[in-house]
């Protein structure tokens, strides 16, 4: 199998089903943030964290592949005039999103209760959770953008949603397992 297909040369790619559009598409840039996201949770992965948390950020991996073929398939090719599927795509379940909840009850029961709003940085691994959770949050930003123009599945959405938050709350674990302090802002007071 050849990796480049010159297909793409104009400016143009296809999403599932066969729709071309251009590579600025909102739909592209939708599932391309999720695909650059998948990769800084695979740059997270490489860090010294915890087995658990490797297992769990693997299963993330493969729900954010699942969520990129969602954004992929435009509604026209999801369903047949027949009203099957045509598409055999997975979905993301309240099971995914279940997951992300209880791995954060988790980690928070570990944690100091938080008393104030906490700076990036500390460490690496940590700079690393941050920055992710960031382009977790454009993920969703351009997903809603896309579900205002077509509808797309709300699970999506709300897996992103959590997603970021459990990235939070991971930042957070890796601060106090790697002993790194967790700056705290403070707001500057005027003179």
């Amino acid at each position: 199998m050849k990796i480049y297909t010159k297909t793409g040369d104009k400016g143009t790619t296809s999403l599932f089903g066969g729709t071309r559009v251009p590579k600025h598409h909102i739909r592209i840039d939708a599932y391309g943030t999720v695909d650059e996201l998948n990769s800084w949770i695979g740059l997270i992965k490489d860090q010294k964290v915890a087995p658990r948390t490797k297992e769990i950020l693997n299963y993330i991996q493969d729900r954010l592949f699942t969520i990129g073929a969602i954004l992929a398939t435009p509604p026209e090719k999801e369903i047949l005039k027949n009203g099957k599927q045509r598409l055999n795509i997975p979905k993301i379940s309240e099971e995914d999103v279940t997951i992300l909840e209880q791995e954060m009850d988790m980690m928070n029961a570990e944690l100091p209760p938080m008393t104030h709003f906490i700076l990036p940085g500390g460490h690496q691994s940590v700079s690393f959770c941050h920055i992710t959770r960031t382009i977790c949050r454009r993920a969703e930003r351009i997903s809603t953008l896309l579900n205002e123009e077509e509808p797309i599945d709300a699970s999506v959405i709300q897996y992103l949603n959590r997603l970021s938050d459990y990235l939070f709350v991971l930042a957070r674990k890796l601060s106090n397992d790697l002993q790194a302090e967790e700056i705290k802002w403070i707001p500057k007071k005027d003179s």
